[in-house]
């Protein structure tokens, strides 16, 4: 059986000093995929005050991190611009991962579709990232949106996945 790979996207204190939608429950879902992931990897945006080690930086205090949890910081939207993301996937043999975290419409969005043209296998956890509401759409119709985008990208032979937290979790136990 493949590796589970979890890669959670700036759930940080920060992040969330703007209301996001479903925040318990996205973060509940985050936390289960999580503890059924055999390797999670942090994402970290570092940017204003969220600089390495200050309050904002900071993971969310609920979210739970594994002894085993590999922590990368990024400093634009694209988690794989200048970053290790990609030699740590690719260190670890992994060609696949599911994707969760903050925010949808910005970090969730591009680093979505930059491992999909790397030629990674993406899993995006439909009811697992969050985003707040914007000047034209709220919060709930930009997920929405962006998990209709997601799954209908046209990229023969790397078609990217949406799929609820729930069936990701059954495959990972099977």
């Amino acid at each position: 059986m493949e590796t589970s790979v979890l890669v959670v996207i700036d759930m940080q204190r920060g992040v969330f000093a703007q209301p996001r939608f479903d925040q318990a429950g996205r973060v509940e879902r985050i936390n289960q995929l999580i503890a059924a992931a055999h390797q999670t990897i942090f994402i970290q945006h570092v940017e204003g005050e969220m600089q390495p080690d200050s309050e904002a930086w900071q993971l969310l205090p609920e979210i739970e991190q594994p002894a085993n949890a590999l922590y990368i910081n990024k400093t634009a939207c694209d988690s794989f611009w200048h970053t290790t993301l990609e030699a740590q996937l690719t260190a670890g043999a992994h060609r696949g991962f599911v994707i969760c975290g903050c925010a949808t419409d910005y970090c969730v969005d591009c680093t979505v579709k930059t491992a999909a043209t790397k030629g990674f296998r993406v899993t995006v956890a439909a009811d697992a990232h969050t985003t707040a509401d914007r000047t034209f759409a709220s919060a709930e119709q930009l997920i929405g949106q962006h998990n209709e985008v997601w799954s209908s990208l046209s990229l023969p032979g790397n078609a990217i996945q949406v799929v609820e937290s729930a069936a990701i979790l059954q495959q990972w136990r099977s």
